[in-house]
Order: C-alpha cells, then structure tokens, then sequence
C-alpha cells in the first residue's frame, strides 16, 4: 500500500514560472511582447504574466532588486528557426554564448537572461 502511495505523489505534474525582476514593468513588457512575440496574460499593479507557447514569464516590478535571472528555453527545430527569423526581423540584439554547449544569449532591459540550445544532437545528452 505504501508503494501505491508513493507513486501518486510522484506522478504529480510540478508547475512553476520564473519570476523575473524588472526596474520598470511597461518598457520590460515591450520588449517581451513586440520583441520576443510573448502575449500579455494577466497585470495586476506591478506584476503581469506573458506567455509564449508554453514558455510562462512572471515580470515584477521592484527597482529596488539589482539581481539578474537566467530562463533556459529549448524549443524544437521549426521553433528555433521560427524565433531566428523573429529576432532578425526585430532586431533583437544575440550573443552566441556557451553554457555547457552552443547557445543564443538574449539579454532583456534588465539583465535577465534567456538561453536558446542550438545543437540538437545534444538533446539526447541532456535526457540521461
């Protein structure tokens, strides 16, 4: 029985969205929505969600918070060539980075950080 139970409890689906501090909510939201293509889903005094796909991004407002985030992002093939044509168009300032292997680096207004995976092959490495 106790079997039984535990494996309910692992079975549970976890939900989180990162929070990410920003020094001023509306210029942060410009940049997510008419840069990066995320929607407004919901703003309440200084905090509001957008959403991009799956991808869920809580901003907040508080100039006091000088800390900087890191989001990691892994999208599929037509995704990353959908998000390469986005930023081109947009002239979304990248960086090619290294974060244990080949990256896009998108820094918003803030300092946050979004990493995009470029190498596909290694997705079967990053699952063991």
């Amino acid at each position: 029985m106790a079997e039984s139970i535990v494996s309910e409890r692992l079975a549970h689906k976890w939900y989180a969205r990162p929070v990410l501090f920003v020094s001023q909510l509306e210029g942060a939201l410009g940049f997510y929505i008419e840069k990066l293509g995320f929607k407004k889903k919901w703003h309440v005094d200084n905090v509001c969600q957008v959403d991009r796909g799956e991808c869920e991004i809580i901003l907040c407002e508080d100039p006091t918070r000088q800390d900087k985030s890191r989001l990691f992002v892994e999208l599929n093939r037509d995704g990353m060539d959908e998000l390469r044509r986005e930023i081109s168009e947009r002239s979304v300032p990248t960086q090619k980075t290294w974060w244990g292997y080949d990256t896009i680096r998108i820094v918003d207004p803030d300092g946050n950080e979004l990493l995009f995976p470029l190498d596909e092959t290694n997705d079967s490495e990053r699952q063991k």
